[in-house]
């Protein structure tokens, strides 16, 4: 069936010599996978730009529930990404988020609550200036909200935190019976983390290392949540942009 649909764009991987393959994160179907033409120049279907990773587009496709790669009879990009894509900064946190999300949004059922903040949180990006560099720890702790799978932040509204178990999700004052956790210090820093938004991330202000060390709890976390949660390849391309 013809169908109009915003999605965001995760990944484009090569199927043949003559099309690509490229994974839509749509308002109307969930993820879907489309069938795209590999042409160059004069002769390209659509230009390649508008398949880069976190690209927000508009599209007329040809989706059939039955098949598995569907096809795009039109798109363009809803709303301009120029510093998405010429900034280094907002393009490596794109990089890096657009694969985070290819490995996460895995439902082929729509969730217009969970499309809603990836088009709301993309459009931001693309014209904040203040504490862009926190921008993706922002981005993926409010994500844990729509996964389902947000920390119980009520066990630490004392704020006498003492260890957060990251296999359970919670503030507990003993060391639990499994590695899976941060100690006091750190736990007392990823407390103060579980209150920043979008709207005062300009604020906080962390060394090369804390980020390093608060990325990789966040990604741990994901990793104990959510089921075959790789290694994010792009991590290390992240971690050398603050050095």
């Amino acid at each position: 069936m013809l169908a109009k649909t915003k999605g965001v764009v995760l990944h484009t991987i090569p199927y043949s010599d003559t099309y690509s393959i490229v994974h839509v994160y749509t308002e109307t179907f969930g993820r879907a996978a489309y069938l795209v033409p590999r042409n160059k120049g004069k002769k390209a279907t659509f230009a390649k730009a508008l398949f880069i990773p976190l690209s927000v587009v508009e599209m007329e496709v040809d989706h059939q529930n039955k098949r598995d790669l569907h096809r795009i009879k039109e798109i363009r990009i809803s709303f301009p990404q120029t510093e998405i894509y010429c900034n280094p900064v907002k393009n490596i946190i794109a990089m890096f988020l657009a694969e985070v999300l290819f490995r996460v949004l895995k439902e082929t059922e729509p969730d217009v609550s969970l499309f809603q903040y990836l088009y709301d949180s993309i459009q931001l990006m693309e014209v904040v200036e203040d504490g862009i560099a926190n921008f993706h720890i922002v981005f993926l702790l409010k994500l844990l909200i729509h996964l389902g799978i947000y920390p119980n932040t009520e066990s630490g509204a004392n704020r006498e935190y003492g260890y957060f178990d990251l296999l359970n999700g919670v503030f507990v004052q003993t060391i639990p019976l499994h590695r899976h956790f941060l100690g006091k210090e750190e736990s007392a820093v990823f407390g103060r983390l579980l209150r920043i938004s979008f709207e005062n991330m300009s604020l906080y202000s962390f060394s090369r290392r804390e980020r390093v060390a608060i990325i990789g709890h966040i990604l741990e976390y994901y990793r104990l949540h959510l089921p075959e949660f790789p290694e994010i390849k792009s991590i290390s391309v992240m971690q050398s942009l603050f050095d």
